[in-house]
């Protein structure tokens, strides 16, 4: 089956595909405005998500990844400030975890952030992140 398509619109003609108004929706939920990550990142992002799932992404997928990168691009007290410590502690793990399996789904997003040069300095220093 061939893969759907994202597509950001066009001119108020064309809609913005449902795969880039649920990672807008979901990077909301975690305090990070969507006008604030460029639209090339958002869709690598979702580009990324439908190779690692085998048919579309869930849309349950979709708040963990908007998760992730949006400690990315906060840091640690921003992120905790709007989310709660659980969910801060969460992501440290995830990114622990991301550390140890380079390959991983999260060590994509987290390179993405990084090479795109949306990532806090903070996070970078704290996990000891290079893109080399």
């Amino acid at each position: 089956m061939a893969r759907r398509r994202s597509s950001l619109g066009f001119l108020g003609l064309f809609g913005r595909s449902s795969d880039l108004r649920e990672l807008d929706g979901a990077l909301r939920a975690v305090d990070l405005h969507p006008a604030l990550v460029p639209e090339g990142v958002k869709l690598t992002m979702v580009n990324l998500m439908k190779d690692h799932w085998p048919d579309e992404p869930p849309v349950s997928a979709y708040a963990p990844i908007a998760q992730l990168f949006g400690y990315c691009i906060a840091d640690a007290d921003a992120f905790a400030d709007a989310n709660g410590g659980d969910m801060t502690q969460r992501v440290e793990h995830r990114i622990e975890a991301a550390l140890e399996a380079e390959e991983s789904f999260d060590a994509q997003i987290i390179l993405l952030a990084l090479h795109a040069k949306l990532i806090n300095p903070d996070v970078v220093e704290r996990f000891g992140l290079s893109a080399g």
